[in-house]
């Protein structure tokens, strides 16, 4: 499956280190959840993201207060696409089999 977004880009504030991610909509959310897959440490879902050209393997998280998935957008990505916090982003995710 290969999907299309565009997310806020948002710092989060649980860790004392700069962690930056991009939550999908909730509707995609609630249909990757619906999705039948081995379940993986603390619900991740394996994938592959694109960000202006830049392409890279990672996970994406539930996150409860948020009722959707977010994804962790690596230090390297988020400069090379000169992308910071509050930014609107497009992503490309395309989610691993299984």
């Amino acid at each position: 499956m290969i999907v299309e977004f565009s997310g806020v880009v948002f710092r989060w504030e649980a860790r004392s280190d700069a962690w930056f991610f991009v939550a999908l909509p909730t509707e995609l959310s609630a249909d990757i959840r619906e999705m039948p897959r081995m379940p993986r440490g603390f619900g991740a879902v394996a994938v592959t993201a694109v960000v202006a050209g830049h392409e890279w393997r990672t996970s994406i998280f539930p996150d409860g207060a948020r009722g959707a998935y977010v994804l962790p957008l690596k230090r390297a990505v988020r400069e090379a696409a000169g992308a910071a916090e509050g930014d609107d982003i497009v992503v490309t995710l395309r989610l691993a089999e299984g």
